[in-house]
């Protein structure tokens, strides 16, 4: 009888195994990452936001004036404000949702605990994992990008690293509802990582006017085409992520300059700014508009803001020693935390998410067993404690009304008037729990013992949970986690100087700042933010002092969570500085001894598909012949670009002799936007590319289509300066040729200068000759001083005088 149970019980396994999905033959390599395994390519592939000028360009650029410079700039502060809104209303969207199931989840669960404990455990585990399950079959069957934050592949897209399926429509869909059921669900992770990633999906998808795959899209959206203006709208989706999230509008400007964007100017922070102006508008009026029911449990809880203006006032120096403490508690547990995620995740891409999506399911779903048993469980083994006097003036019952939120939350007493201090973390949304922990005027509410206890389940569950198939974000965890601990020294603290004016409430703040800061080392964006969510401008110098401290301490284990997640999805990130050892190599060590793989100026279709088949590169020089035979690189031209001319056909010719033969002044046939590859997507294939035999044995005149003006820099320059022109300039290929036998001229600043006047054609001509006849000048000047006249030829900008 019994083994015949437990053969049914093995088949019931395994028909509930084969209905879930797989997807083995998926096109992604690394569904939690979102990395694509491409025909044409590899998994990542760089952005060009070098400025490609070639003739489409120059006579695109030719025929516009001034009118129409104006309106791009309109049409950029119009996108800023579109993108403002829309990241506000899926903010909006995401949080009424999240709160609304989590309030019907606590306010059910309470209301079945009243008859029966197990009934409700029951009821308790199946709506979280019910939500949970829907949001890793959200992001596993429709969406694997929008799996984890989102914020170390947007951070690539703006260091230059386009990754595929980042910026889609359905990533933006999958990181929406998959957030609502991953949060909703009770996990240790939040929204706020997702939310950065949705408003950089909402900027892209604005960028390149919708979505042509989902019929979703408008020509006239269609302006900014480049991977240049494309990078604006998608820092200003970023920013406008982090204000949505925390109602914090300078905090997501500072965000977007500090942790994810590599390049920077002052038109641009303009435009961020107003985007997250904009979102804190939008979120503030839908608070408003909800205050009065209309959003069911939405109101109570709601966005993130922790109101302490009313906490501790003043701080004595003898309190630095503690805060102190916290800043090296922090950095220490931060970093054990990068490191824990890091063979976390690694073993979990190379043992369990390589075998496809059933196991990621599974996997979710037992992350959400584990965590409904824990959060359910841990607080029946406490005990109740008696509800202190009540302050009418603090506006805190206890205990509370079942269902609803805040603190002193009676769960498993036997008396009316108490309240369990563990419940009242575990059962509230992650938001409400964090304002209780911050909360003033109420020190005795919990005992060491059960933040003790909190602290090290939720620091493992917030381990063990990053890293599954689900939309998930770490701040809130952070702050949960450094809160807790910041607020069990706040109860040594006061106990051990016993003063009034201490509140445990403004050590558990410190203590959230000093995670964050030891996990994301983040310091001037992340201090605005507390401030901001905190509306306490007095506790400025204390959380500026814990994120030095913590950002220290973490610096000396490891790097960041961003930059230790990227290395590990394998996102080749330029950081701010190069490497130690960059100074002592040379850019023609760094090329290698790999043959240069390189296209004459008229190519043969054949050959052109031969090597585009043959190769991975994406850039490749174009040689031309001098009249004495020598050879001489007239630019460099784009795999993308032979691609499009390639399935276009039309600049087909039959002769192999150049088009032109002074270097192309011909009509050109295609606009300067049909080059541009879709963001975030493969763009076309070779595989794409279909020619008949006749087609091959035609020519290509590559002049009109290269860029004849690449960066170029001397085969014994160093490296440090190599990667320091590549992270300013975000470029994508380099030149590294011989040393030059001649100067040319001498550029230094004053020759940049141009002063604007009505007829700027006019003041361009004339300032080219009287610019020459000056260069000679000072150029011979100069060459007398000079012993090695060959070593004048350089670029040097940066000169001040003459």
């Amino acid at each position: 009888m019994l083994a015949n149970h437990l053969q049914n019980g093995i088949e019931t396994a395994r028909l509930v195994w084969s209905q879930i999905p797989n997807s083995e033959q998926s096109e992604f390599l690394d569904d939690a990452v979102g990395l694509s395994k491409k025909s044409d390519g590899c998994a990542v592939e760089s952005l060009d936001y070098e400025v490609i000028e070639n003739f489409a360009y120059r006579e695109q650029q030719a025929q516009r004036g001034k009118l129409y410079v104006s309106y791009l700039l309109v049409v950029k502060w119009f996108f800023a404000l579109v993108i403002g809104i829309g990241t506000g209303l899926a903010a909006v969207f995401i949080n009424i949702s999240v709160e609304n199931f989590a309030g019907w989840k606590f306010s059910l669960t309470f209301d079945i605990i009243q008859k029966s404990y197990v009934a409700g455990f029951i009821v308790y585990v199946l709506i979280n994992l019910v939500l949970v399950y829907s949001s890793v079959i959200i992001v596993t069957q429709f969406a694997p990008a929008a799996a984890g934050s989102g914020i170390p592949e947007i951070k690539g897209y703006l260091n230059g690293v386009d990754i595929h399926g980042i910026l889609l429509f359905r990533t933006l869909v999958g990181k929406i509802f998959g957030s609502i059921g991953s949060v909703g669900g009770g996990l240790a992770l939040g929204k706020e990582g997702p939310l950065v990633h949705t408003g950089a999906c909402i900027a892209s998808l604005l960028g390149q006017g919708g979505s042509t795959k989902y019929h979703l899209n408008s020509r006239w959206f269609q302006v900014f085409k480049s991977d240049r203006d494309r990078r604006d709208l998608v820092t200003c989706g970023c920013a406008a992520g982090v204000a949505a999230a925390f109602r914090a509008p300078v905090g997501g400007v500072l965000f977007a300059l500090e942790e994810v964007t590599s390049w920077w100017r002052s038109q641009l922070m303009w435009r961020v700014f107003f985007t997250s102006a904009i979102v804190a508008v939008v979120v503030r009026t839908a608070m408003g508009w909800c205050k009065s029911g209309i959003c069911g449990h939405f109101g109570s809880g709601g966005f993130i803001i922790w109101d302490i203006s009313d906490g501790q006032e003043d701080y004595s120096f003898a309190e630095l020693l503690p805060m102190a403490i916290i800043g090296v508690i922090g950095g220490l547990l931060g970093a054990l935390f990068n490191q824990l995620a890091l063979y976390i995740t690694t073993w979990r891409r190379n043992h369990l998410h390589k075998k496809g999506s059933r196991v990621k399911i599974v996997e979710a779903c037992l992350v959400s067993l584990l965590t409904s048993a824990i959060s359910f469980g841990l607080p029946l083994l406490r005990s109740c404690s008696p509800c202190p006097e009540s302050d009418p003036a603090s506006g805190i019952e206890c205990p509370r009304p079942p269902g609803m939120y805040g603190n002193y939350v009676n769960f498993y007493c036997s008396k009316d008037k108490e309240y369990n201090d563990l419940a009242t973390i575990f059962f509230n949304t992650q938001d409400d729990a964090i304002r209780n922990l911050f909360s003033a005027k109420t020190k005795h509410e919990y005992s060491p013992q059960s933040l003790l206890t909190f602290l090290v389940m939720f620091y493992a569950l917030a381990v063990v949970t990053f890293g599954t198939a689900v939309p998930a974000g770490q701040f809130v965890p952070g702050i949960m986690i450094g809160s807790t601990y910041g607020r069990l020294i706040g109860m040594f603290v006061v106990k051990f100087y016993k003063k009034p004016s201490i509140e445990e409430g403004t050590y558990a703040l410190l203590g959230a700042a000093s995670f964050l800061g030891g996990s994301m080392r983040m310091t001037v964006s992340l201090c605005v933010i507390m401030v901001e969510i905190t509306n306490n401008l007095k506790l400025l110098p204390l959380i500026m002092l814990v994120l030095l401290i913590s950002k220290a301490v973490g610096d000396a284990f490891n790097d960041g969570l961003y930059e230790e997640q990227a290395r590990l999805r394998g996102i080749p990130l330029l950081e701010s500085r190069p490497k130690y050892e960059m100074r002592n190599m040379t850019a023609k060590e760094a090329c290698g001894s790999g043959r240069v793989v390189s296209f004459p100026r008229v190519a043969k279709v054949s050959d052109v598909i031969s090597i585009l088949r043959n190769n991975e590169h994406n850039g490749f020089p174009v040689i031309d012949h001098t009249r004495s035979g020598e050879p001489l690189v007239i630019g460099l031209v784009l795999r993308s670009h032979l691609l499009v001319i390639l399935q276009s056909k039309i600049d087909f010719q039959h002769s192999p002799l150049p088009a032109d033969p002074r270097g192309g002044a011909r009509s050109i046939r295609h606009d300067s936007g049909e080059f541009a590859k879709p963001v975030s997507s493969k763009g076309i294939s070779i595989d794409d590319i279909h020619l008949s035999s006749d087609d091959l044995e035609m020519y290509i005149d590559l002049a009109p289509f290269l860029n004849p003006s690449p960066y170029i820099v001397p085969e014994d320059i160093s490296l440090t300066k190599v990667y320091t022109l590549f992270r300013q300039l975000g470029l994508r290929h380099l030149f590294v040729v011989p040393r030059p036998s001649r100067v040319l001229g001498l550029i230094t600043r004053k020759d940049l200068l141009i002063e604007d006047t009505e007829n700027m054609n006019t003041l361009e001509l004339q300032s080219t000759g009287v610019r020459s006849q000056h260069q000679n000048r000072r150029l011979m000047t100069r060459n007398a001083d000079v012993e090695h006249p060959l070593l004048n030829g350089l670029l040097v900008p940066n000169e001040i005088s003459d």
